[in-house]
């Protein structure tokens, strides 16, 4: 990915006071409409494990079937046929919980303002690689949250790296009218409440 290079001064810290430097402009609202279609497979590294123990589980409870496993070696088989069930079992619990995280963030992410710039540059994979890494990092991988925050970076997902992609949210015109709309009536109405306070005190003092 391009831009990341290090981050522009200020405008008041340049020598060149006329001197700009090309922004995009990022709508404050986020990017509308449904997210891109997920273009990633399923983690192939935790199906391949859960498929592993789950063969091993298989082999381990036919394997008790036989009629002359008696005793400590039948014990024995039975706490590595369930230990290959249990692995087995939690494998497939990770890869629905990283399922259902890869979908909440990934419609998410699509929401978002940096989400227009994606879109423009054709960054579908880059974010769902951030995205599988990042739901990776919340179950608790350390090496996954170094990968997640570096493409953070590059994703443009962090104050800096926006400014070194050279992305600005536009400010929202709608909003800060009804903020300040609203700002103005709640004062209006605290300065009515004054008045009638003083009318009453005035009233009490004669």
């Amino acid at each position: 990915m391009a831009g990341m290079g290090p981050a522009p001064k200020p405008a008041d810290q340049r020598r060149r006071r006329n001197a700009t430097v090309a922004t995009t402009k990022l709508p404050a609202e986020g990017r509308k409409g449904r997210p891109p279609k997920w273009p990633l497979l399923d983690d192939v590294v935790l199906t391949a494990r859960r498929d592993m123990a789950a063969r091993k589980a298989d082999e381990l409870e036919l394997a008790l079937l036989e009629p002359n496993l008696k005793g400590r070696a039948r014990a024995n088989a039975q706490r590595k046929a369930d230990e290959a069930r249990a692995a087995a079992t939690i494998l497939q619990k990770q890869l629905e919980a990283q399922k259902q995280i890869e979908g909440e963030l990934w419609k998410q992410l699509w929401g978002t303002p940096q989400a227009v710039a994606w879109q423009r540059l054709g960054w579908t994979r880059e974010v769902a690689q951030y995205v599988r890494w990042k739901a990776r990092a919340e179950a608790g991988d350390l090496d996954a949250s170094k990968e997640a925050r570096q493409l953070a970076d590059r994703l443009g997902l962090t104050p800096l790296a926006m400014l070194r992609l050279r992305w600005e949210v536009a400010s929202d015109e709608v909003a800060e009218t009804r903020q300040a709309r609203a700002r103005t009536a709640q004062q209006k109405s605290t300065r009515q409440r004054l008045r009638v306070v003083d009318t009453d005190a005035a009233a009490g003092g004669e």
